[in-house]
């Protein structure tokens, strides 16, 4: 039996998610406001994401606290590895890189584009990790409570 087609986590789309963790790595570079615009797209993504999932449910003829457990669980699950877990991440990996080339005197070109260059280097590392512990973490607490 083959997996069903997810356009939110099976095709380009799904890289919305990690929008947030680019504008983290550029923060150091770009106004607040741009960062915060990273949020709320990738914020939109996860709620399409658990909007087409529940829309699905229904479409299954699923009853009404059936959809509330898979849409909460598709927008918990989102929101903790799209966009919390490595916003978090990206923000101190870029804050303690500047940190600590203002600490070993880098010269100030050097000092203002590396912490960028780290964070958006870290953000494939972080991914697998953050969805394994999050899957974990679901499992463990969510799904086990209310499915």
């Amino acid at each position: 039996m083959s997996k069903e087609y997810d356009l939110y986590r099976d095709s380009k789309l799904r890289y919305l998610g990690y929008s947030n963790e680019v504008g983290e790595a550029f923060r150091p570079l770009i106004h607040r406001n741009v960062v915060r615009a990273s949020y709320l797209m990738a914020t939109a993504y996860v709620c399409a994401d658990a909007i087409d999932k529940s829309v699905r449910e229904h479409q299954r003829g699923s009853s009404a606290k059936q959809i509330a457990i898979v849409t909460g669980d598709v927008f918990t699950w989102q929101m903790v590895a799209s966009v919390i877990i490595p916003g978090v991440t990206i923000n101190r990996i870029t804050w303690l890189t500047g940190y600590l080339l203002r600490k070993a005197d880098v010269k100030k070109a050097f000092r203002k584009i590396m912490p960028t260059a780290i964070g958006l280097c870290s953000i494939p590392l972080i991914i697998g990790p953050i969805d394994k512990f999050t899957d974990h973490l679901m499992d463990d607490t969510y799904r086990k409570w209310l499915c």
